[in-house]
């Protein structure tokens, strides 16, 4: 590194890649995947790494996928929050990756709510 500019640089071609979260974001869809200890014992890590493939595959740039500690129900790691502009918080329970593939495809997609995989069916 040789100049401040070439860190100006530096930063702002890492904060592209991260995907850091600016005042415009109210059109973003947000995925947030426990990764407290619970949630990694659980197979939280293998979710949270095929929702950030299948975001990125698919080109979302609309979509942010994120890490959150404890969402306090460990009994049902591994668990995902999407969280869609001007809508209800889904909150999915028990996630493989299989699943966090359909809830993309099903839910950040095509906008029909994966009923069978959220905390409300397990209640019934």
């Amino acid at each position: 590194m040789k100049s401040l500019a070439e860190l100006e640089a530096i930063k702002n071609k890492m904060k592209n890649q991260v995907g850091i979260r600016t005042e415009d974001d109210n059109q973003t869809i947000r995925i947030v995947v426990g990764m407290a200890t619970c949630g990694i014992a659980a197979g939280a890590r293998p979710v949270l790494n095929a929702l950030v493939e299948e975001v990125g595959k698919r080109n979302l740039s609309h979509v942010t996928v994120a890490q959150t500690g404890c969402i306090g129900m460990c009994k049902f790691e591994p668990i995902i929050e999407v969280l869609v502009p001007n809508q209800e918080k889904v909150t999915y329970i028990k996630m493989t990756p299989e699943k966090a593939l359909q809830v993309v495809s099903e839910h950040i997609v095509n906008g029909r709510v994966c009923k069978e995989y959220t905390i409300g069916a397990a209640q019934e």
